[in-house]
């Protein structure tokens, strides 16, 4: 079956599907919100449809049509976080996994499933909403139905609060993340005044990109200048501060940190610690595997990291070096990742939905975003250059100023996994 190209009659409504999956953003909801808007302008007559929990919603067939009352209140979208839709984490080409999931029948291909899904949906246009693991599996799906002839569209749209997709510039819902994340330890970091020598540390999002972590930890250092502080009264700015900024990118030297720390928690009485659960993973699963304990994987073959629990790790690393009297660990992750989108990221959301859109209606499959090897153009990038492992760049001038502020060495580059 070929689908007739965007440009001919049909003979029946278009139908477009939109999937989302992987970990929730606050970008899921609105980019949702923002393609209705769009496909309500420029083609009205569509049948517009989502596959529920993502993939396992293609296998299992359960999907829901947006009825012209949803349609025409899409905006509402925009207020929230998650996904109306649903999402799930899956593996089209992990078939041992999806098959002891139940999601397809043994001696069933996953690929060949979810395409005789599509071409019995009568599905035009695919949007798939998430990052590079969500992507790079929408491009396995669109290789195999180009090479079973069945022309479908599939059009991909980044998200990922990590911020680590290539070559996307900056991707949807890290902005809002790195928001929430500040906001968040704005609360905890009133935790310091509970004991004397209190340690805490702020756990980030961030497998092997710090650029969550970084980016949170120096929008939590600017806001603090916003206050009026009493150092007559101890409410001085140095122990609210951020101390120190662990991201994976950066050698960390523990004893020199240790010794710096130690400075810190004898002249103001407490340290902060913005943590990303990347940085020194390597290291724990090691220590982890010569024990007998290494941790499981996910469906992408990714270590769970609630299993290694780096948080946890450095925490016992720190508390007895540091004389803490207190050691208070706190994830802001789940906080993070489920708010609605800021001013910053629902504008980028929009332009990436009317761009997702245009390129479907054109035929044109791929990812919209912001190419950074197109001077940072809204484009539709090919699937083949999409992938994850974008490292952060450690000499943004934003950080490298941070790092400066709070006292910080920047320590070493460690090569991108």
């Amino acid at each position: 079956m070929r689908r007739e190209d965007a440009t001919i009659a049909h003979s029946r409504p278009m139908r477009i599907a939109f999937l989302t999956a992987g970990g929730i953003a606050p970008c899921l909801s609105a980019s949702i919100g923002g393609l209705i808007e769009h496909y309500n302008k420029i083609a009205p007559d569509a049948d517009l449809m989502g596959y529920l929990n993502g993939y396992q919603g293609l296998l299992t067939g359960k999907s829901y049509h947006f009825p012209k009352e949803v349609r025409e209140r899409a905006a509402i979208f925009y207020n929230f976080g998650g996904s109306p839709i649903g999402n799930s984490r899956v593996k089209l080409t992990n078939v041992k996994d999806c098959t002891r999931r139940g999601l397809v029948k043994p001696g069933e291909d996953p690929l060949k499933v979810a395409a005789d899904r599509l071409v019995a949906d009568k599905v035009d246009i695919l949007h798939t909403i998430g990052g590079d693991d969500t992507n790079t599996t929408a491009a396995d799906l669109a290789a195999y139905l180009h090479k079973h002839n069945y022309e479908l569209t599939v059009v991909g749209m980044p998200k990922t609060i990590d911020n680590d997709v290539y070559p996307i510039k900056q991707t949807l819902g890290a902005s809002t993340a790195a928001d929430q994340s500040a906001r968040f330890f704005r609360n905890v970091a009133n935790e310091n005044t509970t004991s004397a020598r209190q340690l805490i540390i702020h756990e980030v999002m961030g497998r092997h990109c710090g650029w969550l972590t970084a980016r949170a930890a120096y929008e939590y250092h600017q806001s603090l200048h916003k206050y009026d502080w009493l150092p007559e009264a101890l409410l001085h700015q140095l122990r609210w501060d951020v101390d120190a900024v662990w991201v994976p990118e950066m050698d960390i030297d523990l004893e020199a940190e240790i010794e710096r720390l130690n400075k810190m928690m004898d002249e103001h009485d407490s340290v902060n610690i913005f943590l990303s659960e990347g940085a020194g993973l390597d290291v724990i699963i090691e220590e982890m595997k010569i024990q007998g304990m290494e941790p499981e994987k996910d469906a992408f073959g990714h270590y769970r990291l609630d299993d290694v629990n780096v948080g946890k790790w450095f925490g016992a690393q720190l508390k007895d070096k540091l004389g803490a009297e207190k050691l208070l660990i706190q994830k802001s992750g789940y906080f993070a990742r489920s708010a609605a989108p800021n001013a910053e990221d629902l504008e980028l959301i929009k332009a990436s939905a009317i761009q997702a859109a245009e390129s479907a209606l054109r035929g044109e499959s791929g990812v919209a975003g912001l190419d950074e090897e197109n001077e940072g153009q809204m484009s539709t990038i090919a699937f083949p250059r999409i992938r994850g492992g974008k490292p952060f760049d450690i000499d943004e001038s934003w950080f490298t100023t941070l790092l400066e502020e709070i006292g910080q060495p920047k320590g070493k580059r460690i090569a991108a996994h």
